[in-house]
């Protein structure tokens, strides 16, 4: 009985064992059913992977972006050769120049750099740069040079005066600069600090108007043929969030400018105050942008001394009153206010329309509102990330119509 019942126990145990070898036998096929299928679509994934990267191909900028990409190495890079297009005084026309930048170091570098205009304004300099100093905080900038300028307008004082009023003059200057700019710990506040040393020789002017000689007397006009060397030291402090002052689609400057004309022979001694705000906003993730800016000069006189006519704060031209022409208002204190909104059409180009406004008074507390001189317009825009190397605007005034050729920004 006993061992009938352990056969019967032991054929249990095997009939088990073999049902339990079956079902594992039978899983483990069945991945092998589903193999197929899944291999399939892993190389139908592959090939139209590997059939795309056959036909992507890098990008490849066209001719216009080709020559605004070389324009903005040569401008903004460095390149030995390079064009330049900075004129002797505003109001000289159309500008042509060239400069040579020779390295000392990986960053240190002289430029010697002249230009020219049809109209005989002249301009020579040779600059120092050191752009990283005290570990990337300071630029250094030391030039020397000379210009000429042969057909600055001067229209009187104040606005009450017409265009029709225009008498031109010249004037030759050798000059030497050196200017410090530091910004603490790399960020927003700037500190610059400058020194000139100059000689204004005022020179009768060309052109088809009246030279100022033949319309006023040095008793009329201060400083009409003087020859005035000045000693100019100057000092910033300035909150600056821009990317760069030549090109900025956000952040704003807010600064204030302190000068001191001292004139050796203590005939034409001043100071001067320059206050200035921009701001740049971006609009719908910089598709357009928002651009503001305010400006005001006032000046003082140091005692028994004057302020001579070409040393005037002034508005007019492709900075300020862009519809008026270049220095069309002159006196001791100016009120300038800018506005711009900027389209983004790529990344070389922007279109703008723009409003100008200001006055200029014999008075700082006549600084107000009214009787604003304004003008309008629309401009181009031709820029890299850091700088405007063309800007082109038409502007319209009740003066008539002007355009407006420059190689940096408005603001």
């Amino acid at each position: 009985m006993r061992r009938r019942f352990e056969r019967v126990f032991t054929c249990l145990i095997v009939a088990v064992s073999a049902s339990g070898a079956a079902a594992r036998s039978a899983s483990a096929q069945a991945p092998d059913t589903q193999a197929p299928d899944a291999v399939t679509r892993a190389s139908l994934i592959e090939q139209a992977q590997a059939e795309r990267s056959t036909q992507l191909q890098p990008y490849v900028p066209n001719k216009a972006e080709k020559y605004l990409d070389y324009a903005e190495t040569m401008l903004t890079t460095g390149m030995h050769w390079h064009p330049y297009f900075e004129n002797a005084y505003s109001g000289g026309g159309f500008t042509v120049g060239a400069g040579y930048r020779a390295f000392l170091g990986s960053y240190n570098n002289v430029d010697l750099r002249g230009s020219i205009t049809p109209s005989g304004y002249k301009r020579l300099e040779a600059e120092f740069l050191a752009p990283r100093l005290f570990r990337r905080q300071g630029v250094l900038s030391v030039i020397g040079g000379w210009r000429e300028a042969t057909q600055v307008g001067y229209y009187g004082l104040g606005t009450s005066n017409t265009k029709d009023d225009r008498a031109n003059y010249g004037f030759k200057q050798p000059y030497g600069v050196a200017a410090l700019t530091i910004r603490p710990a790399e960020r927003v506040l700037v500190l610059r600090g400058g020194f000139e040393a100059s000689q204004w020789e005022q020179t009768p002017g060309s052109g088809n108007v009246p030279s100022v000689e033949q319309v006023y007397t040095p008793a009329s006009l201060t400083g009409l043929g003087a020859t005035v060397s000045y000693f100019h030291s100057q000092g910033t402090v300035a909150l600056d969030s821009r990317a760069s002052p030549g090109y900025a689609r956000r952040g704003g400057f807010v600064g204030v400018t302190f000068h001191d004309f001292s004139d050796p022979d203590s005939r034409y001694g001043f100071k001067q105050i320059d206050y200035e705000g921009i701001q740049h906003v971006p609009v719908l993730r910089d598709t357009w942008v928002l651009s503001f800016r305010a400006a005001m000069s006032t000046t003082a006189l140091k005692s028994g001394q004057e302020i001579p006519f070409f040393m005037l704060p002034a508005l007019g031209g492709g900075s300020s009153l862009r519809g008026f022409s270049s220095w069309r208002f002159r006196d001791r204190n100016s009120l300038e206010l800018q506005a711009e909104w900027r389209v983004i059409v790529n990344r070389f180009l922007d279109v703008a329309a723009f409003y100008d406004t200001g006055k200029v008074t014999a008075h700082a507390r006549d600084l107000n509102f009214d009787d604003l001189k304004n003008d309008y317009g629309l401009g181009l825009r031709f820029h890299g990330p850091l700088a405007t190397p063309l800007r082109i605007d038409f502007a319209k005034s009740n003066e008539g119509f002007s355009i407006v050729w420059a190689a940096s920004a408005v603001f």
